[in-house]
């Protein structure tokens, strides 16, 4: 393994602003492009403990310490976003640009970056530093979610990793990832930015075989891309908190979450609609609950425990 590309020597005199600007920069090309990972988040100082201390009480979270314009960073990155879809969204990648964020790095003892570590119930388990490919970090992850079920901490039906492409270490991350001519069909529309062919591409998978899990999937996941690639997400959340009856707004701050790998509260928002609202309403809120419970893959224990919460907000 060669030594990895950055010192914490200095990480205070860097540009912090002009990091943050280019992540965010590169996050709004990867989401317009539809490459974007749709269960990654950027952290800061402000939302560590929200988005990585407290996610992990309820399921993994994937800490990644990276260094823009790294090419060992960026190697680590999209692995991690390519695992990340593939396991539909078990686990979250909570991404932190030392660059813009000096002191969670400091405070986290970095000894070098790229990193990357598990939080698992608030703890920390740490992983590879320096360069990793995509075979390297997936054998990692499945040594550690072995154990953590063995320990009894993740259940026994909790797999944290999906079927593994067939399509090289340079394949993007985003619902058409695999080396299935379907795959190359609808990844070159997204990146055209033509949404909808993209989707009659899953669509006519399903179509040809209504078993099809991991089509269902991807088919959900493109329709979600469009849907928030067409948002405003600071307009969407205060029309959902100035009218809580309003239904279109919810659904709108769910699909916000769910894209942005807040899962639970998708999920949550939904069924609080579903619980105060009535007929029409209340089915349209129901029938979209179900249409995200598609983008995970078939027994993740979130998706469970929301269909028991919906069964009982309906009865």
């Amino acid at each position: 393994m060669q030594p990895s590309d950055y010192s914490m020597q200095g990480a205070v005199d860097l540009g912090a602003r002009k990091a943050a600007l280019e992540r965010e920069a590169k996050r709004q090309a990867e989401a317009s492009s539809g490459h974007a990972n749709p269960y990654a988040i950027d952290i800061s100082e402000e939302n560590f403990q929200q988005e990585v201390l407290e996610r992990s009480m309820s399921a993994p979270v994937i800490l990644a310490v990276l260094q823009t314009r790294s090419e060992q960073s960026n190697q680590v990155e999209k692995a991690l976003d390519r695992l990340a879809v593939e396991a539909g969204g078990q686990w979250a990648v909570a991404k932190v640009d030392v660059q813009a964020s000096p002191q969670i790095a400091q405070a986290l003892r970095v000894p070098g970056v790229p990193m990357v570590a598990m939080v698992i119930g608030g703890q920390v388990v740490p992983g590879p530093v320096g360069p990793a490919n995509y075979d390297q970090l997936r054998d990692w992850l499945g040594q550690v979610f072995d154990g953590l079920r063995q320990q009894g901490i993740l259940p026994q039906e909790y797999a944290g990793l999906g079927p593994q492409g067939e399509a090289g270490e340079e394949q993007a991350a985003g619902p058409a990832g695999g080396g299935d001519p379907a795959d190359v069909e609808a990844q070159e529309a997204l990146q055209r930015g033509d949404f909808a062919a993209a989707e009659a591409v899953y669509a006519k998978a399903v179509e040809a075989d209504p078993k099809n899990d991991e089509a269902k999937s991807k088919l959900a996941q493109v329709r979600l891309l469009t849907r928030v690639h067409a948002l405003d997400a600071n307009a969407a959340r205060k029309a959902a908190a100035d009218d809580p009856q309003d239904v279109e707004a919810q659904i709108n701050v769910a699909d916000i979450d769910m894209y942005g790998g807040k899962i639970e509260d998708a999920f949550d928002r939904l069924i609080a609609t579903v619980k105060r609202t009535s007929e029409d309403d209340r089915d349209r809120a129901r029938k979209h609950l179900l249409s995200l419970f598609e983008i995970l893959p078939p027994g993740d224990p979130r998706v469970g425990k929301a269909r028991r919460a919906l069964t009982s907000a309906l009865f």
